[in-house]
């Protein structure tokens, strides 16, 4: 703990509010609430932690608070924070997973479709649902039963659904505001749990059917009527009401945290989604961040209830989220709440080992790094390559490991524009120069640890950039190859003396792993440029051809494939006068 640190926290008040905890470039790497300050701010840095815990506050060199009037407010404050700075130690929200919703589109004339993204468009979604094929499903049954459109765009005459009664033809007719309005209604209530009464509806208009003895009329209800049961009634109704929740339980266990949500439509449990991630304070403050946030995903639609443990602060949850959240204490829907969180618990459980792996692959990773280098751990990496073919097309390329895991939002291109040729050690200069000055410039994070895809010569003009013109102190690590091209040794030090590391340790790999990415990315990045500088030097070669006419004729043809098979009238086509036709004829027959 440092001096600032300490200052700090012996002036903390007793009031309720947010702290935004920072690391040593001044980065808000974690944001919470508290409904004393002083307590918990001063928590982190007393009394021991698990390893994640430690990990985070290991990381800390300063924060700030903002004291609030109430604990509702430090919420509010709170999600907003997190919102804006998206520290990487709080709960990530997932971005991997989308469900398929059924969506009436706010158009003139609406239609159904299944969707996987929700938008703020006017338009009106149901769901989830738990497959394509249970989304597609009810569709189906919803165009037999409701004559929306069905064409994407409106013909000028009618089409088989108009004959077979599934759409009013917008295409011929004038429909009616109200008429789409009504439609749109009973489809709401249909989804929301009203297909009851559309059964009982269609029930007697069979039986009226066959008492008028229109017996074809009658079996076209009657399949209607099967189809409904089919698609709705499949599932166990889980409780007698057809209110739309969302049942949320958790477990916690060795510092993790594993949520589970229940999707409940129409009375149906039809589909859940897990998360699971480091806490790094009380569970039931993790939890009800969770479930503070759960609701900024677009495909989460809140439902007119939610149901939590009865541990939890309700009535926060509900003021924020404007909606109505229950802490069941007994029967089926205590029932249905404990059922998330023992499938939580289950969860934490099978996953665990997996997840203690991946944590000793990555951080885990960087730590042993760290203490075998004798530096802070590196949990920012950035790594250089260059590629070349005898100095042609020369690029460098840099790639970027957080915590042990690329990132490649972050990974970055250069073309060598001052170098000479065959000149590696002046390539790295001039990348090093633009990368960090940059940096500096823009105010952007630096690394924690350099690693250069060469020996003592490239981490020598690396050091002389950065220490020398640019005045930062940031370890520089060299990555030798053997003669198989595989990773072999890790220099470091000045002057470099190699690093001994086991090949089967966690950090070798980590290094393995950065060696074949940065690697990786540099070679297709000038193959890229390789082939774009081939396919122009051809075009290039033929007398009559500048750069307008170049963009030209690839724009008209698309490659320079097309253009050598075209023939004489194809160019003449393509605007070429006959003189430059000729000549690219003659120039590539020769070719």
């Amino acid at each position: 703990m440092n001096e600032l640190i300490k200052q700090k926290l012996a002036i903390l008040p007793d009031n309720p509010g947010c702290y935004l905890m920072k690391d040593r470039q001044g980065t808000i790497i974690y944001v919470g609430k508290a409904k004393v300050l002083k307590n918990r701010v001063r928590s982190y840095f007393t009394g021991s932690h698990d390893g994640k815990t430690q990990r985070l506050v290991s990381e800390i060199e300063d924060f700030e608070y903002i004291v609030t009037s109430s604990d509702l407010e430090a919420f509010i404050l709170e999600l907003n924070l997190i919102k804006t700075h998206d520290p990487k130690y709080n709960i990530m929200l997932k971005d991997d997973k989308t469900y398929p919703y059924i969506k009436i589109t706010n158009e003139k004339h609406p239609r159904l479709l299944i969707v996987r993204k929700v938008k703020k468009d006017n338009g009106k979604y149901f769901g989830p649902y738990p497959n394509s094929f249970a989304a597609n499903e009810t569709k189906k049954l919803l165009d037999r039963l409701y004559p929306l459109r069905k064409c994407t765009n409106i013909p000028n005459r009618v089409c088989l659904y108009y004959h077979l009664g599934q759409c009013l033809a917008p295409c011929v007719k004038e429909i009616e505001k109200d008429q789409y309005h009504d439609i749109i209604q009973d489809i709401t209530s249909f989804l929301n749990g009203g297909y009851g009464a559309v059964k009982e509806e269609l029930n007697k208009k069979m039986l009226d059917a066959a008492e008028k003895l229109d017996f074809e009329r009658a079996k076209e209800y009657r399949d209607q009527i099967t189809h409904i049961e089919t698609v709705m009634e499949r599932q166990k109704i889980t409780l007698k009401d057809l209110t739309n929740r969302d049942v949320f339980g958790y477990a916690v266990d060795k510092g993790w945290m594993c949520i589970q949500v229940f999707f409940v439509r129409q009375g149906k449990l039809i589909e859940r989604d897990v998360s699971l991630f480091p806490i790094y304070r009380d569970p039931e403050e993790e939890f009800l961040t969770f479930v503070g946030r759960f609701y900024e995903k677009a495909e989460h639609i809140k439902p007119k209830e939610i149901f939590i443990p009865t541990n939890i602060e309700d009535e926060l949850l509900a003021t924020v989220l404007e909606l109505k959240v229950t802490a069941p204490q007994r029967g089926k829907k205590k029932e249905l709440v404990d059922l998330a969180s023992k499938n939580a618990q289950i969860a934490i459980s099978e996953k665990f080992q997996l997840l203690e792996r991946q944590e000793q692959r990555t951080i885990g990773a960087c730590e042993d790094l760290g203490k075998a280098m004798n530096i802070a751990t590196p949990l920012r990496i950035e790594s250089f390559d260059n590629s070349h073919i005898f100095g042609a097309d020369a690029v460098s390329a840099m790639v970027v490991f957080v915590d042990g895991k690329s990132s490649k939002k972050d990974y970055r291109k250069y073309k060598i524009q001052a170098a000479a040729k065959h000149d590696d050690y002046g390539a790295m200069r001039e990348v090093i120069r633009r990368r960090y000055t940059r940096v500096l410039k823009d105010g952007l994070p630096l690394p924690d640890l350099i690693v250069i895809d060469g020996g003592k010569g490239q981490m020598a003009v690396a050091r002389e950039i950065l220490e020398d013109e640019l005045g930062l102190d940031i370890p520089i690590a060299g990555l030798a190859k053997d003669d198989k091209h595989q990773t072999s040794q890790l220099l470091y030090g000045s002057p470099p003396e190699i690093i001994p590391l086991k090949r089967t340790s966690e950090a070798f790999y980590l290094l393995q792993r950065i060696q074949d990415e940065v690697h990786r990315f540099a070679i297709t990045f000038h193959r890229q440029l390789h082939e774009k500088n081939a396919i122009t030097s051809v075009l290039d070669e033929i007398e009559g051809i500048g750069p307008k006419r170049k963009q030209q004729l690839l724009k008209q043809f698309g490659s320079v494939k097309k253009i050598r098979e075209a023939t004489y009238e194809e160019l003449l086509a393509a605007n070429v006068p006959k003189n430059l036709a000729n000549t690219i004829i003659i120039y590539f027959s020769k070719k």
